[in-house]
């Protein structure tokens, strides 16, 4: 087995269990806040001994700058609401919707970046874009005809996914300057601070769960996140963006089928139609990139042959 194929595996392995999240949060009996605070806290605590033990991620961490504490702590807000509004909505609509709906992040990240950076999108790009709005519609539409708190728990996973489209676009900036682990650390220690802040306010408990609880929450933080998020985290050095882009679209699969499995959930012709349509659409969407790709090695190409006959 070569070693892209193996980067490919750990990648569909993280993606896997990345997709049991929403499982978690349907069968813990906690509020949103207490779920996504011990995801989090569990997952940097079990962080924390390799950050510390190591002198060059300690030394990175004590060398930010204000501005990236800073930084940190706005990417942390963001993870932390992001969390909330997906948690919430799992609440009201299916495991198969929110997951799928909350996966369009790649759309927003193209929207924000022409809006805010001018970046143009061609045609092909444009048209994968169509597509996952129109799934994303059909979906809605299918859950506003069931219940109008099915499309109130799309909508949440809507806002969920603008949200972590952000947390990403900060991470971009943090990433030039901090390793994974040291970002990754900062972030969900600032995330469980103000994911423990909001529950305060909310009065929640944060104690008082039962043992089969703690260790959900404990499986959870492993799980979802050290084998799940720090493994895509990991394998990004190595993979180009579509190739990540093609396989993450597979979570709404792993998570559809441990839905069914596991919770019994129903899932209706209607919204297997609208996944469809948003993974062709975002199937589109990638490939868009991959003919960009192309594209620029031509030029780059193109440039060489320029410069040996000047």
């Amino acid at each position: 087995m070569n070693k892209l194929k193996f980067k490919i595996i750990i990648l569909m392995i993280g993606v896997f269990f990345l997709s049991t999240s929403a499982i978690f949060v349907k069968v813990l009996d906690a509020p949103v806040a207490v779920i996504a605070f011990y995801r989090l806290f569990f997952s940097g605590m079990m962080m924390l001994p390799v950050v510390l033990f190591n002198k060059s991620l300690r030394n990175e961490l004590i060398s930010l700058t204000t501005k990236q504490y800073f930084l940190g702590c706005i990417s942390g807000l963001l993870l932390a609401s992001h969390y909330v509004l997906w948690f919430e909505s799992l609440n009201y609509t299916s495991v198969a919707s929110s997951t799928v709906i909350v996966t369009l992040q790649p759309i927003f990240a193209v929207l924000i970046s022409y809006l805010l950076l001018k970046e143009r999108v061609n045609h092909i790009g444009i048209i994968g874009i169509l597509f996952s709005i129109f799934g994303s519609a059909f979906i809605g539409w299918q859950d506003f005809q069931s219940s109008i708190l099915a499309l109130y728990g799309d909508f949440l996973a809507l806002l969920a996914a603008i949200l972590i489209t952000g947390y990403f676009f900060v991470g971009q900036s943090l990433r030039r300057h901090i390793s994974v682990l040291g970002y990754s650390l900062l972030g969900y220690f600032s995330s469980s601070m103000i994911l423990f802040a909001y529950g305060i306010l909310q009065q929640t408990t944060f104690i008082g769960y039962t043992r089969e609880t703690w260790v959900l929450f404990l499986c959870m933080a492993i799980f979802s996140t050290i084998f799940g998020q720090m493994l895509i985290n990991w394998v990004l050095k190595w993979l180009n963006t579509t190739t990540v882009s093609v396989v993450i679209l597979t979570e709404v699969i792993w998570a559809t089928l441990l839905s069914i499995l596991i919770l019994n959930e129903r899932i209706t012709n209607k919204q297997i139609g609208g996944i469809v349509i948003i993974i062709v659409g975002l199937l589109i969407y990638s490939y868009r990139e991959k003919i960009e790709l192309r594209v620029e090695k031509r030029r780059a190409k193109a440039n060489e042959v320029l410069n040996e006959e000047v």
